[in-house]
């Protein structure tokens, strides 16, 4: 195993959870799932954006930093590496695209004073799926508080994520355009992405890989 701390990550319905789900399982790893559900503020805000958006986008910093303290330094002896669905950069990139520019600012100071703290991984996984694909995926699982949940902003969300991973040119970061496949139900596809996880090296900066 060349890594010891991985995440997955990606836009709404993009299949973060259910792939580092079936991989923790498959490789023995010690999972971290983002608590999402606890958010009380997450139904509200879909529904009223602009009075909640500060709200729920504090709420998940101080969630997220929370597990990712607690969970990432206590490294299970009996498990071969740590997996996240969630990396702490998307409550920057989430808060970019909800907050008015005074309450991002504020909150941009917040995060960056807390982000230092923070192991950084040794591997990012960027799960893309076009819009469309996104749209089919989150009426599917059928969450009914996301059912509001617009393109225009899974789109801004999009955007947000690429321009970030354009500017880490330390990190090593994993693109997988998975618009084409089906990991959940099809074993081939979910084996074509554990081939390219697992059975390459990757240097620093964005690394594509598209079915």
């Amino acid at each position: 195993m060349n890594y010891n701390y991985l995440v997955i990550e990606g836009n709404i319905g993009a299949g973060k959870t259910s792939l580092a789900k079936k991989i923790a399982d498959d490789y023995q790893a010690h999972l971290i799932l983002e608590q999402f559900a606890d958010n009380p503020f997450l139904p509200k805000f879909y529904k009223n954006p602009e009075k909640y958006s500060f709200h729920v986008e504090l709420s998940f910093l101080a969630t997220r930093f929370e597990q990712l303290k607690n969970e990432i330094p206590n490294k299970n002896l009996f498990k071969s590496f740590t997996l996240a669905d969630f990396y702490f950069i998307k409550s920057l990139i989430f808060a970019k695209v909800t907050l008015s520019e005074s309450e991002f600012n504020l909150y941009r100071q917040i995060f960056n004073i807390i982000y230092k703290s923070l192991p950084k991984p040794d591997l990012f996984i960027y799960l893309h799926q076009n819009v469309d694909r996104l749209m089919e995926n989150i009426q599917t699982r059928g969450r009914s508080y996301e059912q509001d949940i617009q393109k225009d902003y899974l789109k801004k969300l999009q955007d947000e994520y690429f321009h970030f991973l354009k500017q880490q040119q330390n990190m090593k970061i994993l693109l997988l355009d998975v618009s084409n496949l089906d990991f959940i139900n099809k074993n081939a596809d979910y084996k074509k992405i554990t081939e390219s996880i697992f059975n390459y090296k990757y240097k620093p900066g964005i690394n594509r890989v598209i079915f």
